[in-house]
């Protein structure tokens, strides 16, 4: 099932969003509201969305949110206890198999992929570049930074997707 709507993000137009994808799961909600939330945190309120959330060949969901400020990027975070914000990135990254950022001359798409298979932490025989401590769950994640053309994503795999080659 496919959705994409384009808004302005809003707080006010958070909850209408989860509302209008009841029929996806928590998680595709959960990431889409993270998404938007950070457009409004770091770009401001008012600014014009894209919401995409569709399905990859592979059988996952993609959600993208689309923006008009390709220099502004997510970065993951390490909050602590005490600090009131910088979690969203890390909640995207704990909840889906990967993630990332398309960058265009006038605009940015941040994407993340939920569903397939999940590589468990160790799993990844092809490479080890760097392990990343959670408080979403025991042990350790380990992710790769890829780039193919002009996207860089974070990913559990080592290779490229099928619509990235």
């Amino acid at each position: 099932m496919s959705f994409v709507l384009t808004l302005l993000a809003t707080p006010k137009a958070v909850p209408e969003l989860r509302h209008r994808l009841r029929d996806h799961t928590h998680d595709v909600r959960l990431c889409v509201s993270e998404l938007v939330t950070n457009v409004i945190d770091h770009l401001g309120e008012g600014t014009p969305v894209t919401v995409r959330v569709t399905g990859t060949p592979c059988g996952r969901t993609r959600v993208e949110v689309t923006d008009p400020d390709p220099r502004v990027l997510p970065v993951l975070l390490r909050a602590t206890a005490t600090d009131e914000s910088g979690r969203g990135i890390a909640l995207l990254d704990a909840l889906t198999h990967r993630w990332g950022v398309e960058q265009g001359a006038d605009r940015k798409t941040v994407w993340c992929e939920l569903g397939g298979t999940r590589q468990r932490p160790g799993q990844d025989t092809e490479s080890q570049p760097g392990r990343l401590p959670t408080t979403y769950g025991e042990g350790y994640l380990t992710l790769t930074t890829l780039t193919c053309r002009n996207t860089r994503y974070r990913s559990r795999s080592s290779t490229c997707s099928p619509s990235c080659r």
